[in-house]
């Protein structure tokens, strides 16, 4: 009998390493392909996969039940209009022709700015080109599912923070600087609300989601905790948790347009700019209550941010 594999697409990054450690709860038999992919466990299978490359992603995606897209391009708009449409037909197509399921972690941005609080049914409204790139991937992907093509799931999540994610604006900004002594630095407003997604439940969630029949064919947001949380209090949090001043620098778009004269990754910032000049309430009521899950609190996630960079 042909033995059957969960395959992370997208190994090794904030969600991929963490949701292979969850997958151990349902299986043995996890695959972990990326460009550089590395056990997380000694049972795990490994390929190396670069997701613009059809026939490799057709044989990473062999012989698999569940297949979780967790994978993150080069952060530049450019990048993404030029990679991310054929990436995912390429996705598609695999798991379509291998009879796999599809779990696919996004984010917010198809949504644009928000009044209010995001959830499931919020309606696509894109104020980036980040955003309606990911729109048409999302609508595309809805789609196929509606007509029955492929069984899939939509799984969003907030801005990341958690152990050991070097990419999240907040263990760069805030941790990092206040363990060095710095100021943190913080975009735009620290007085608005922002929640944030701890990366360890979101994986412990999506690993849920893939093995749950019933959650398929629709969009779920990662649980995150609900208190109405601002970026001057994750500082604060931090640095009381260090013994430091909780010092915070505002960096202006001004500051970012110069900063990105040197730097692409930080110039594609800007335009995402909206989601830290107001409020940014992510709703996960319909998980939580789904799968009744508590989220970590904040206080706890920071502190092992902290713990993680110390260690």
């Amino acid at each position: 009998m042909t033995k059957k594999f969960q395959t992370i697409l997208g190994g090794g990054g904030a969600i991929g390493t963490p949701l292979a450690k969850e997958l151990k709860v349902y299986t043995q038999n996890i695959r972990i392909a990326g460009r550089n992919p590395k056990k997380v466990d000694p049972t795990n299978e490994t390929f190396v996969l670069d997701l613009t490359d059809r026939a490799r992603t057709r044989k990473a995606v062999k012989n698999s039940e569940v297949v979780y897209l967790v994978a993150g391009l080069k952060y530049t708009t450019k990048v993404w209009q030029e990679q991310w449409p054929g990436v995912f037909d390429n996705v598609l197509d695999a798991c379509k022709a291998e009879g796999a399921k599809l779990v696919f972690f996004d984010n917010v941005y198809p949504y644009g700015r928000v009044e209010g609080p995001m959830t499931e049914e919020t309606p696509f409204n894109p104020c980036s080109k980040k955003g309606e790139i990911r729109a048409k991937l999302d609508l595309k992907l809805m789609e196929e599912y509606k007509r029955g093509n492929l069984e899939a799931v939509i799984v969003r999540g907030a801005d990341f923070y958690g152990p050991g994610v070097n990419s999240s604006v907040f263990n760069l900004l805030v941790v990092d600087n206040l363990m060095k002594g710095k100021k943190a630095n913080w975009m735009n407003n620290p007085k608005a609300i922002h929640t944030f997604t701890y990366t360890p439940d979101a994986a412990k969630a999506t690993a849920i989601i893939g093995n749950t029949s019933s959650a398929f064919n629709q969009v779920w947001h990662a649980p995150a905790d609900d208190y109405p949380i601002t970026g001057e209090e994750m500082v604060r949090i931090a640095a009381e948790i260090l013994g430091v001043e909780p010092r915070i620098q505002v960096l202006s778009d001004a500051m970012l347009w110069m900063a990105g004269l040197f730097h692409p990754t930080i110039m594609s910032l800007i335009e995402m700019t909206y989601q830290t000049k107001y409020d940014y309430i992510f709703n996960s009521d319909k998980f939580k209550n789904a799968f009744n899950f508590i989220p970590t609190t904040y206080r706890d996630g920071i502190k092992a941010c902290i713990e993680a960079v110390r260690s």
